[in-house]
């Protein structure tokens, strides 16, 4: 299944209740796909338009891949450059890490994350509340490894190499459909087809959280 059993911490640190209050007011829209589905480009499209921050789970641990003083830095890469996951302990404590750094976050728009179902209940567990809304990045599988590839002469990535591409696909999609069952039973999950015009995908994502807006200022 992709995922690795690493020395980095399984169970995340618990909020205490001022945090967790913290927490409540901004609204959290996961955006969930493939790599290669556009939602990186999208979300901080979406980022800029609502005055929302991104935040891209991906990046945040390449970043910390990166740092030279991290003890975890060696095995993040590790990992990462298997197609593999990194524990979901690790991922929450760095993903409420960095909102809580975040001051007077209106919202957020949280890239590639949950993934797994593991991650989605720890989420709900850790912060008390479930996301506003889930979207979905609904993409071939060829349509993901011809961007990725394309994407793979910039040399911005080490992971965008095709054997690497493939096993972080098997891993997303094994992964997936257990996330998206359990959103859509709570009626969270939002479906946007990732191969339509970008114009077009970026107003549907804008029709699913204008939607939220207006439900939000209802209930406030």
């Amino acid at each position: 299944m992709g995922i690795c059993q690493g020395k980095l911490p399984e169970t995340p640190k618990p909020l205490n209740c001022e945090l967790r209050e913290k927490l409540r007011s901004p609204i959290i829209v996961f955006v969930i796909g493939g790599p290669g589905s556009g939602k990186g480009l999208h979300c901080a499209r979406l980022a800029t338009k609502y005055n929302f921050y991104h935040m891209a789970v991906g990046e945040l641990l390449r970043e910390e891949a990166k740092k030279a003083t991290s003890s975890s830095s060696k095995i993040i890469k590790d990992i990462m450059l298997r197609g593999a996951l990194v524990p979901a302990g690790f991922v929450m404590d760095l993903l409420t890490d960095t909102m809580l750094r975040t001051e007077n976050a209106k919202g957020f728009f949280i890239d590639g994350f949950p993934r797994g179902i593991r991650q989605a209940r720890l989420f709900e567990e850790v912060v008390g509340r479930p996301p506003n809304i889930v979207i979905v990045f609904d993409c071939s599988t060829e349509t993901m490894i011809q961007r990725l590839l394309l994407r793979s002469h910039t040399g911005t990535r080490a992971d965008d190499h095709e054997r690497i591409i493939r096993q972080r696909l098997e891993t997303h999609y094994t992964l997936s459909e257990p996330v998206l069952t359990y959103y859509l039973q709570k009626s969270l999950l939002r479906n946007v087809l990732g191969e339509e015009p970008s114009e077009i995908i970026f107003a549907k994502c804008c029709s699913v959280v204008d939607d939220v807006l207006k439900g939000h200022s209802v209930q406030d």
